[in-house]
């Protein structure tokens, strides 16, 4: 009777085997793609997204790509498994982890593993910081809104592929003088989201803080109903960028759209691509994973889907530019959070290349210039196990949270046999045991 079985379970293993190895739908190899910059975006003060055409005369104030081809990135994809709600209905369930709510779509993706892939992608998020010529703005009606300023919101680039297929939306982050070297007219609205986002308590650092909204109860407590109802007030950037996404599918309907950010627009590219199971990828975007529970997103079986580039002199995407006394407080900026959702590259620069904790490596075009356009190798984990450098702002960066490469404790043997594997791009894993605020307490109060 066992022979007899044999057949079946070696037909059903077989079977197995190849479910796994076979794509949720047929395809080929996943193809390269070129893009070229079509639109930029912006929001009228009364928070509707609007559009201006790009025109190839003016391609050349936006490009910093080759001189051999200035006006076109190229990037490889990959296939990866997103989640989407399965229906409209089961979109408004918000928090739900209910595996029934969604469906698993295979979309494609660009390449996180591929170095050359990032590099164009982080160019593009570094455009996303030029303004173009301000004439010609529309909305999806057509409308003309040319009377609509369109200077002080939520701003960023739209690249199309030459069919038409796939739409990368970038999304600026904060445009500040003591990070990036150039302020600008949305500095006012960038630092709100900013200290919204990513503080503990409506930016409530110290006794002198003038906090963004009422919630503080005093005495590290904060009101949980009015930290959430805040975050959802419609002239904040994640509602600008819903609408702003939506837009887009009405505009390119059969597209798949990939969206990216740096910094602030990194951490909104997050929240989007979550919300609507979008392929994400953010350059030194701070921990979004708090707002995102504010926020009431929906709560997919997984967001691996997003990717962050992170590199561990950037103490803002580390989530240690924070205390009373740190460069981003001292400027007026609440920059608490070091949880991400998604997975994490995490470049060990501190280590490896000898940088120093600075905020100023937080720019992007330290990102693209001194990082990615380099080829480095770099191992499956951070260089060394005792990571005892210089701190920085607020606590030591390695012990802020990011302890979590690796699993669990190997003997002395097994550690001597393992061989590190070298990599063109740091391998993205999820970030596991971190609280984010620990020692603040929630609720509500009379």
């Amino acid at each position: 009777m066992i022979f007899g079985l044999l057949p079946t379970t070696l037909h059903l293993l077989a079977s197995w085997l190849w479910l796994e190895d076979t794509p949720l739908q047929s395809r080929q190899l996943p193809p390269r793609i070129s893009f070229q910059l079509r639109h930029q975006h912006a929001v009228t003060n009364s928070s509707r997204a609007i559009f201006s055409d790009i025109h190839p005369p003016q391609l050349t104030t936006h490009s910093l790509n080759t001189p051999s081809d200035p006006y076109t990135y190229t990037t490889d994809t990959s296939y990866l498994l997103a989640h989407k709600p399965a229906s409209h209905s089961a979109f408004r369930k918000h928090g739900q982890n209910d595996g029934d709510l969604w469906e698993g779509v295979e979309v494609l993706g660009p390449d996180v593993t591929d170095r050359e892939t990032l590099l164009a992608l982080a160019k593009m998020c570094n455009n996303a910081y030029s303004a173009g010529p301000e004439v010609g703005w529309y909305d999806v009606d057509e409308f003309n809104t040319d009377g609509l300023p369109p200077t002080t919101g939520l701003r960023g680039h739209v690249f199309v592929s030459s069919d038409n297929s796939t739409v990368i939306i970038t999304l600026k982050g904060t445009s500040a003088g003591w990070i990036t070297g150039n302020g600008g007219p949305t500095v006012r609205r960038d630092k709100l989201n900013d200290n919204m986002l990513f503080s503990c308590c409506c930016a409530r650092v110290g006794p002198t803080w003038s906090p963004v909204c009422g919630c503080y109860q005093g005495s590290s407590r904060c009101g949980q109903q009015c930290v959430e109802t805040a975050l959802q007030d419609d002239d904040l950037y994640y509602s600008v960028g819903v609408n702003l996404y939506n837009n887009i599918t009405y505009m390119y309907p059969e597209a798949t759209i990939w969206i990216i950010g740096h910094s602030l627009g990194g951490s909104l590219s997050s929240l989007i691509g979550v919300t609507f199971g979008a392929p994400v990828v953010t350059f030194q975007a701070p921990g979004e994973k708090l707002a995102a529970t504010r926020l009431h997103l929906p709560s997919p079986p997984s967001t691996q889907h997003v990717t962050h580039v992170i590199q561990t002199a950037d103490p803002i995407a580390m989530g240690i530019c924070n205390g009373v006394t740190s460069t981003c407080a001292l400027a007026g900026y609440a920059m608490e959070t070091s949880c991400h959702l998604g997975k994490v590259a995490l470049y060990d620069t501190v280590t490896k290349l000898g940088w120093s904790v600075d905020i100023r490596t937080h720019g992007i075009v330290t990102t693209v210039e001194r990082l990615l356009a380099e080829e480095l190798e770099w191992s499956d984990e951070p260089e060394g196990d005792d990571q005892s450098g210089e701190s920085g702002e607020g606590n030591d960066v390695w012990k802020s949270g990011w302890g979590w490469w690796g699993g669990g404790k190997d003997d002395d043997e097994d550690k001597d046999k393992k061989q590190k594997v070298r990599l063109a791009v740091p391998v993205a894993k999820e970030q596991t045991d971190c609280v984010d605020c620990f020692n603040w307490e929630y609720g509500e109060w009379d």
